[in-house]
């Protein structure tokens, strides 16, 4: 199953009718598109589980001819010929079944293989608009829990949405050439079961929506007390943590709760059924036997073949109550496969450039999904090669967002963002992400080494060029200084490093990337005057030729740029250089005159 397996091609999957995906979306039209690939394993599957099926309905038949020519007439040879043919039925039966199950679990596996590669490339297309829409503990959840969920009941209902109708047609056939009233009293308890699982349905649906729900809430607490366990310890919030996991927990146990026991409810009264009808044959049969219009060759079989009829429509049953979680996880699923990514490339999009490296952002405006006001109002900004221009300005003011904008994280919502006269909009999202390299305000860092880090813009790095960046970022020195150099293992998130050394190695992995802008989001606020000067220092001989912009929260960081922005609200109040503002803007003197004193700003 694991061997040469096939090529997967990713599929876009359409939402239901009405724009967004609804939860109810139909779990056999999601089964439907991703079963197709694996016609073949799904098709032997189907024949297997015919064959077996069929066996399983012949023994009851042999077993009634063996008890009544056989046993009752002393018929030892009759008994010995009857039961190997009962043996090699049984031999087929138990074959079939094993292969039925081998290649069910073949297409179920490469259906929820296909389903997990494709979420996941979609995830990949999402800009962070559909990153916050749906959160990372949905995604996670919808990639793994409900794509299990519908793994699983194809895993079960391919057994039995095929052998629960031949087994009821080809029974109740069997059984009514056996005895007809008989027949009547099996047939009298089926409406009653399928009375049970359509309740069952109707009632597990909005049951199963809150439970994926409670799922998606307990892993986003999980989430949030592992990657932010550092603050929790240094606030001592521990028991507050533990409060808001219990209180999700309960949440998710009450959900379990209410569908289990819904299941235990319905479950319990169609197995009564099976019981009363189970009871009814037997006393109608003891009575037929007495009177003798019938065998008890005949009333086994018939028993047997009511035990299979009542036994598959339990089974269905069971397949009925994952369907409802199913059907909601389906939905999930097609909601996530059916969002378009607001941030797209064009079909003609411009693939070069000259080379340059000029930017230029002119009268854009930019307003967060939902928010009541734009985020940034009509800012003009420029940076050309060779020069620093810094971004600088109070909390809230729009530098993180305004950087954001360059490589396309985000699409402004007016005015427009170019790259060599280029607007990028125009651009392949590959061509942005060689020609700008963003340093982000949080340093990120994967699980691996130090090197694979490095090489994440540049595959082809070699050490040499690794080792220039981290000495230009100021990493060399710690980096020589682990076990393993190069090779030392980072922890996920870089939590087994310093905030400042996982800083250097961020702006170390965009050096080895090489690309003509680059954006340093406050991205030496870890990192001491002295380390901050000599960074700078470097970066100033090293990049020499492509532009820089830098958002700092530090004077001294940006006092030497070329260019200095001063953003407040939203807005540009002022553009000049470090003494021209002084002089010229009571926002960046006011800025000023917080950090430096007056000889030091001078």
């Amino acid at each position: 199953m694991t061997g040469n397996r096939p090529a997967h091609t990713p599929r876009k999957t359409a939402p239901p009718a009405g724009g967004e995906a609804a939860p109810e979306a139909s779990v056999l039209r999601l089964l439907a598109d991703y079963l197709r690939p694996h016609r073949t394993p799904l098709l032997l599957a189907v024949l297997f589980q015919i064959v077996q099926t069929l066996a399983s309905l012949y023994v009851p038949t042999l077993n009634a001819d063996l008890i009544d020519n056989g046993v009752a007439a002393g018929d030892t040879a009759y008994v010995l010929r009857h039961g190997g043919i009962m043996l090699a039925v049984t031999v087929v039966q138990l074959t079939a079944a094993a292969l039925g199950v081998y290649f069910g679990a073949r297409a179920a596996m490469g259906l929820g293989r296909d389903l997990r590669a494709d979420l996941f490339a979609q995830v990949q297309r999402f800009s962070a608009a559909e990153m916050n829409r749906f959160g990372a503990p949905s995604l996670i959840t919808r990639t793994t829990n409900d794509v299990t969920q519908v793994v699983t009941l194809l895993v079960f209902g391919l057994t039995m949405f095929i052998t629960a109708p031949i087994t009821a047609v080809v029974g109740l056939s069997l059984a009514l050439t056996l005895d007809v009233p008989m027949t009547g009293v099996l047939l009298g308890a089926i409406p009653f079961m399928a009375l049970a699982i359509y309740f069952i349905v109707v009632s597990m649906v909005p049951a199963s929506r809150v439970m994926q729900q409670r799922i998606d809430s307990i892993n986003q607490v999980m989430r949030e007390h592992i990657t932010g366990i550092r603050v929790i310890r240094a606030f001592v919030r521990d028991d507050h943590e533990q409060d808001r996991f219990s209180d999700a927990n309960a949440e998710l146990t009450d959900a379990a709760l209410r569908v289990g026991r819904v299941q235990a409810f319905f479950g319990a009264t169609a197995m009564v059924f099976g019981n009363v009808t189970s009871i009814a044959l037997v006393w109608f049969g003891a009575r037929f036997i007495a009177e003798g219009s019938m065998q008890i060759g005949d009333l086994i079989a018939f028993i047997s073949y009511a035990g299979l009829i009542l036994g598959s429509v339990m089974m269905s049953m069971g397949v009925f109550m994952m369907t409802p979680r199913a059907k909601v996880a389906a939905g999930r699923i097609r909601e996530v496969l059916g969002t378009e990514p607001t941030i797209t490339d064009r079909a003609d999009a411009v693939r070069e450039l000259p080379g340059r490296g000029e930017l230029d952002l002119e009268a854009v405006t930019f307003r967060y999904e939902g928010a009541e006001e734009a985020v940034l109002r009509g800012v003009d900004l420029i940076a050309r090669p060779g020069q620093t221009t810094a971004i600088i300005g109070s909390t809230g003011a729009g530098k993180t967002t305004l950087l954001n904008l360059v490589p396309r994280l985000f699409d402004v919502d007016g005015g427009a963002v170019r790259i060599d006269g280029v607007d990028v909009r125009d651009m392949d999202r590959a061509l942005i992400a060689k020609t700008v390299g963003l340093v982000p305000q949080r340093a990120y860092l994967f699980s691996g080494t130090i090197a694979s880090n490095l090489r994440y813009g540049n595959p082809d790095a070699d050490d040499a060029t690794l080792w220039r960046a981290l000495e230009t970022a100021q990493a060399a020195e710690f980096v020589r200084a682990m076990p393993n150099g190069l090779d030392t293992v980072i922890g996920q998130g870089g939590t087994t490093v310093s905030g400042g050394q996982r800083q250097r190695l961020a702006i170390a992995r965009t050096l080895v990337a090489n690309p003509r802008i680059y954006l340093f989001d406050d991205s030496f606020s870890a990192l001491d005057t002295a380390t901050d000067a000599a960074l700078r220092a470097a970066l100033a001989t090293e990049i020499a030729d492509a532009a820089q912009v830098i958002v700092a929260q530090r004077v001294s960081t940006i006092r030497d740029a070329d260019r200095i922005v001063v953003l407040d609200a939203g807005r540009v109040v002022g553009t000049g250089t470090h003494e021209q503002l002084l002089e010229t803007n009571p926002v960046y003197a006011e800025i000023v005159n917080s950090q430096l004193t007056l000889q030091e700003a001078l």
